[in-house]
């Protein structure tokens, strides 16, 4: 749960038997919802983030990035919302017709794994292209093995100028080669990844920490009532 809001209820993480596509009146739901306008609407309300550009934010919450194969990269450090805003983006390019896929960083890995071991590596990443917006969470969290690392170069490839990636890190682009085990790896992903993309380098409080501050000052006000 972050914020509220539980990311397996806002993405259905099972494959469509035809890909959605904008405009179709007939196309399948990217990803299931469940939760109210007003909620969904808040997944946007990032008033703790002032490093983040509203024009920016607006233009990103059209879609329009979708459409044109173009990437988006959330930077920053745990906790002030990164999650958040991809969870957000998505609904919104999902509301405006495309389909969405999201899941960790890890679990992608292990999706990717079962497949290889499986004979049908290009089957499942053929099946994952045909949805036009993938979101990768948590990338830098838990190191990957070399092995892992040349899968989750294939994924990436596999989309270059040819479908969208999001991607949250709490690394900056020079520590990804300590999460992916391979410098050079690692740098031949960011840069497929940044060729077509908007960058988002997000500084600001964490909401954890932020939460707590505004507890304890509650309970400061009530101890002197």
């Amino acid at each position: 749960m972050l914020y509220g809001f539980d990311t397996h209820e806002l993405f259905r993480r099972s494959l469509p038997h035809a890909p959605a596509t904008a405009g179709s009146p007939d196309r399948e739901p990217a990803f299931d919802c469940h939760h109210s306008r007003s909620k969904r609407q808040q997944l946007l309300n990032l008033d703790h983030l002032p490093s983040l550009r509203r024009d920016v934010l607006a233009h990103l919450a059209t879609g329009t990035f979708v459409a044109k194969a173009e990437n988006v990269i959330l930077l920053g450090p745990p906790g002030i919302g990164k999650t958040h805003l991809a969870i957000g983006l998505g609904v919104k390019a999902a509301h405006a017709g495309y389909s969405v896929l999201f899941d960790t960083a890890s679990n992608w890995i292990a999706r990717l794994q079962a497949a290889h071991q499986a004979g049908r590596l290009d089957a499942e990443l053929k099946k994952i292209r045909r949805y036009k917006l993938i979101i990768i969470d948590e990338v830098g969290y838990i190191p990957f093995d070399q092995d892992a690392a040349n899968l989750f170069f294939q994924l990436i490839a596999s989309r270059y100028e040819q479908g969208s990636v999001m991607v949250t890190s709490n690394l900056p682009f020079g520590r990804w080669g300590e999460t992916f085990s391979d410098d050079v790896v690692a740098a031949a992903m960011i840069d497929r990844l940044v060729h077509h993309a908007e960058v988002l380098t997000l500084t600001g409080d964490s909401y954890r920490t932020r939460q707590r501050r505004e507890l304890l000052a509650k309970e400061n006000r009530a101890s002197r009532d």
